[in-house]
């Protein structure tokens, strides 16, 4: 601040104009004083003052490997921000869609929630956002900073940038990445390209294709693009000798059905007979082998250092990075050693993760003290404990390894459900439809009949329960939870997972019959490893049913009590099981199937005997295959 004082040296004495000075030096020192007083607050206000932070994401929050970029930039956020954040997330959605639908519900709802209230900067993750927030950018943010991050340079609209974006991109490589493949496994015959079909796989397809030419002497590929992902995994699993897969993206299959890219993943990795590469760090552990990947940590880091950055007052426009290359190459020692890879084909700089200690390494104090043990008191004793404690320690593995491989079927089973899911929802959903549009055109008339309105309401209450059950019974099913034993009903168990095939049942014109105990039958076990039991077996008494093209097409479910236990007896109306093969029916690996594994009866046997009881298979007498179950009723 500054003033001037109009002194008029030839009216005024020198002492009349030494006072004026003194007066304006000391209003000056006063006016500081109070500004420092006035303004000390509200700098500190601003500190304490939260920073809204708009995340913006592209597929879902839950939709790797964009989630994990999400994941890692609040992480870094939370430790570098010197200000309180409110950190508030949308999911975009459409990209995930070959039909996504109009975007302008979208549209409306964001500015509804911030109109005059506009985050201090908007974080958009991956492409499809990215170009979301630079449409509407002028409807919804025109003022707001915005970090364009995790966005290939190929995809950055640079024409609608403004001062006010910074964009963080990353380079896609697939040349790098595919000789690194050749370098590790070089007597590769074959390449198969596992990538989906929506908008942006298309795209992707074309690019990785272009790179790959100068490839096509060395190497033949397999593209997997216009295949449906049940196919896809039926040829994973046959694959010819020196063949690895390719991981791109699977957001939406050769066929529009929509996946999540994680599990889709781990459903392949579940049945693949080779190996599996890609170039983003999301997939590498317990996914991939590895090789040159887009590194999560040096993305986030960037970010971050961009956010904070704007937020201190930096312009938007004047923060710049280069486009992010594909990393240093990192290999997870598990997929070599199950793949036999040699650490000597890795190429130079490569760093080799997850690698397992040695037993002296991971047990020396443990050896040290034993040995002392033995040759002070003769060594048996001490070996008997060490043998006692790896025995523990096998039963624990035992039991996790059980609950891996029971959670793994579940979800093959479930893939078996998805018509059944699918047209359960539909009907329900599609009413909910019905009845939403109905009412519109009543309350638009000049006297709409209110109590019509209100049975209609009714009827989209009941049938949003009826989808929402059918949510609840899947999630329950495929739900990973450790092995937990409680009492339950098991007439309500059985009951329920034959809710859950009716479906499947009615669309392969197989009649279900469920005849439940009269009395209550109360075992102890975990509820959702007995319904894989019942599951499994329903749905192979399906199986033998539509293979034999059977003019009698009928299951049988009953529960009764016999004795001191409950019994759950699953009948079908198919060929039966042939006199050679009941007595190996459940031994791993043993099927009757055309392309099954032979893990499903052993697993149901597996859990049966885990709930002590035993599981019991022979033919019946009119027909077909009878599977009894026998479990201790609680006393």
């Amino acid at each position: 601040m500054s003033g001037r004082v109009p002194i008029a040296a030839a009216v005024w004495s020198g002492r009349a104009a030494c006072l004026a000075v003194c007066l304006a030096t000391c209003l000056a020192a006063c006016l500081v004083v109070l500004l420092v007083v006035v303004s000390g607050p509200a700098l500190g206000a601003d500190r304490s003052a939260p920073k809204r932070i708009l995340l913006l994401h592209s597929f879902g929050r839950d939709f790797r490997p964009w989630s994990e970029y999400a994941l890692s930039i609040k992480a870094a956020l939370e430790q570098r921000a010197p200000w309180p954040l409110d950190v508030q997330e949308h999911t975009l959605l459409t990209a995930r869609f070959n039909n996504p639908g109009p975007e302008e519900p979208f549209v409306d709802y964001l500015r509804s929630l911030y109109t005059g209230v506009p985050p201090d900067v908007v974080i958009s993750i991956g492409a499809p956002a990215a170009r979301f927030a630079q449409k509407y950018r002028e409807q919804l943010f025109p003022h707001t900073p915005m970090v364009l991050t995790v966005v290939e340079e190929r995809l950055v609209n640079r024409a609608d940038l403004t001062d006010n974006d910074t964009v963080i991109s990353v380079q896609n490589d697939f040349a790098t990445a595919l000789d690194s493949i050749l370098k590790v496994l070089p007597e590769t015959k074959t390449i198969a390209v596992v990538i989906g079909a929506s908008r942006l796989e298309k795209f992707w397809l074309d690019e990785i294709k272009r790179e790959l030419r100068a490839f096509e002497g060395r190497v033949a590929f397999v593209w997997y693009n216009e295949l449906s992902f049940d196919e896809i995994l039926k040829r994973a699993s046959v694959l010819p000798p020196h063949t690895v897969l390719f991981w791109g993206l699977m957001s939406v299959d050769g066929i529009g059905v929509a996946h999540e890219s994680d599990l889709a993943l781990r459903s392949l990795r579940g049945v693949a007979n080779a190996p599996i590469f890609s170039y983003q760090e999301a997939f590498f552990n317990g996914y991939t082998v590895g090789g040159p990947m887009h590194s999560i940590g040096e993305t986030s880091k960037k970010t971050v250092d961009a956010v904070v950055r704007i937020l201190t007052g930096e312009k938007p426009s004047t923060v710049k990075f280069a486009p992010l290359q594909l990393g240093s190459p990192k290999y997870d020692w598990r997929e070599m050693q199950r793949w036999g890879i040699s650490e000597s084909n890795l190429p130079a700089g490569s760093e080799v993760l997850f690698r397992e200690a040695g037993v002296w390494e991971t047990y020396r104090w443990q050896i040290a003290m034993i040995a002392a043990v033995i040759l002070i008191q003769a060594g048996l004793i001490s070996s008997l404990l060490y043998e006692r404690r790896r025995r523990l320690v096998a039963e624990v593995e035992s039991r996790q390894r059980l609950a891996e491989l029971a959670h793994v079927n579940r979800y093959a089973a479930a893939g078996e459900l998805t018509t059944s899911i699918a047209h359960e929802l539909n009907q329900p959903l599609g009413a909910i439809l019905t009845n939403t549009e109905t009412a519109e055109l009543m309350l638009k008339s000049d006297s709409p009949n209110l109590v019509e309105i209100g049975e209609i309401l009714s009827d989209i209450r009941r049938d949003d329960q009826r989808a929402s059950e059918v949510i609840r019974r899947l999630r329950s099913v495929l739900k990973k939870t450790p092995f937990e034993i409680v009492n339950i009903d098991l007439n309500d168990t059985v009951r329920e997972t034959i809710s859950l095939l009716s479906a499947v049942s009615d669309g392969r014109r197989i009649a279900m019959r469920f005849s439940p105990s009269s009395s209550v039958l109360r075992v102890k076990g975990d509820p959702i490893q007995l319904q894989q039991v019942i599951l499994n077996l329903i749905i192979n008494a399906i199986d033998a049913i539509s293979q034999a093209d059977a003019t009698e097409r009928e299951i049988q479910v009953a529960t009764a009590r016999s004795d001191a236990f409950a019994e759950i007896r699953i009948g079908d109306s198919g060929p039966g099981i042939a006199p050679a093969d009941v007595r190996n029916i459940f031994e791993p690996f043993f099927t009757t199937k055309p392309h099954g594994m032979g893990m499903g009866l052993a697993i149901v046997r597996t859990i049966v005997e885990a709930h002590g009881g035993k599981i019991f298979a022979e033919n019946q007498s009119s027909g077909g295959a009878l599977f009894t179950i026998r479990l201790p009723i609680v006393q």
